[in-house]
């Protein structure tokens, strides 16, 4: 893993406008950040990030099987109790997941340590899916990347094979988040148009129109019923709305499937340690009032929910540090042993290896120059040496 200074294109914003990206920038500060790029081998991507994340991923399979047989785990991971039959029986069921993002400290030494998992709602995916394809194929058509330079990224490619094996051919898919959020909506847009490419009929819906009819369905704000639901809107929230008593008799098939709250859910990493100890890719993680000794002198707090690194506490002597966002600080805590994001010049990494199914397809980089990534964090693409 290498920083390149390559520079950036002179018509990238042009080109990201055109492309319909039209939040590059964040509330002014630069947010798709090309001035320099991170270098990888093939052999890194392979055995240090994506084999890992799916050994990962089969691992919070299995820890998913065991918290929905164990109400004390229901109870540590705060699923309320009136929804938690609802979380294990569409683990019984075999209820289909699409998609997700494991974020991982990795500076091209040692085994990649997971982070999180946000296995619900992640974000960052229209970047990484296509813009930063779309840089790659500019970098090597005007010769400042060598032919051959390749990406770790295959992700409309999977989605729209995800599709295809999930549903059959023309069925409808609603796809909902808050229209004013340009973030979000790129991202419910992104999937969207892998949900046309594998022949599915795809609705947009803003999640606030989203009503329930007198037969219990859920409907659109055209009173459309909704038989399949992609919302980019997190289970912990939704089960805990005006609305979570609708969900079980609604009919309707939700993606991400109910029992991925237990997968996004910070207290999964507590109970990964458990049932892997030692594993190379985790780090050591307990509930908050648990004995903690194998933490070491530096540790992280971090709420159960959260978001954009909203509620971490990093306790590491002269690299401590605390989000200024206090939203999710309300919610139970996980204490996880401190694996300090890699700096490279004056700026930190977090690399995110993003799933479909049950197979890793693709990375997007944030960097920042505090120790905790956020909603503002920049993106830089990556490629991988020819």
């Amino acid at each position: 893993m290498r920083r390149d200074e390559l520079g950036a294109r002179p018509d990238w914003q042009e080109k990201a406008e055109a492309a319909g990206f039209t939040f590059h920038h964040l509330g002014g500060p630069l947010y798709w950040d090309e001035g320099a790029a991170y270098a990888f081998t093939l052999s890194e991507i392979e055995e240090r990030l994506e084999r890992p994340a799916e050994e990962l991923h089969a691992m919070c399979r299995e820890a998913v099987a065991r918290i929905v047989t164990s109400e004390e785990l229901m109870e540590k991971l705060s699923i309320p109790e009136a929804h938690r039959d609802l979380v294990a029986q569409s683990w019984r069921d075999g209820a289909p997941e699409l998609y997700g993002r494991m974020d991982f400290s990795y500076g091209g030494e040692g085994p990649a340590k997971l982070l999180e998992y946000n296995a619900d709602t992640p974000t960052t995916l229209y970047e990484t899916s296509g813009f930063q394809w779309d840089w790659l194929e500019d970098m090597i058509a005007t010769g400042r990347l060598s032919e051959g330079s390749d990406q770790f990224n295959g992700i409309h490619e999977a989605i729209v094979e995800r599709f295809r094996a999930m549903f059959e051919p023309d069925t409808d898919i609603h796809f909902a988040a808050f229209e004013d959020s340009v973030e979000d909506y790129a991202t419910v847009e992104t999937i969207a148009w892998a949900a046309r490419e594998a022949g599915m009929g795809a609705h947009f819906t803003d999640l606030r129109k989203i009503g329930v009819t007198e037969d219990g369905q859920f409907a659109d704000g055209e009173d459309r019923v909704i038989g399949t639901l992609f919302k980019l809107y997190p289970w912990e929230d939704m089960l805990r709305d005006d609305f979570a008593d609708a969900i079980a008799g609604s009919s309707c098939r939700i993606l991400e499937p109910p029992w991925k709250a237990l997968v996004s859910n910070k207290g999964i990493l507590p109970i990964l340690w458990q049932m892997f100890e030692g594993h190379p890719n985790l780090l050591p993680a307990f509930f908050a009032g648990e004995e903690t000794d194998a933490l070491g002198p530096s540790h992280v707090e971090k709420p159960i929910f959260s978001r954009e690194g909203a509620g971490i506490r990093i306790h590491a002597g002269d690299e401590s540090e605390v989000s200024s966002d206090t939203a999710y600080d309300s919610h139970p805590r996980i204490l996880q042993a401190y694996a300090p994001l890699p700096k490279f010049g004056d700026e930190h990494v977090m690399c995110g290896i993003w799933l479909v199914g049950t197979e890793a397809h693709g990375m997007g980089l944030r960097v920042d120059h505090s120790r905790i990534t956020q909603d503002t964090s920049r993106f830089r693409p990556h490629y991988i040496e020819a």
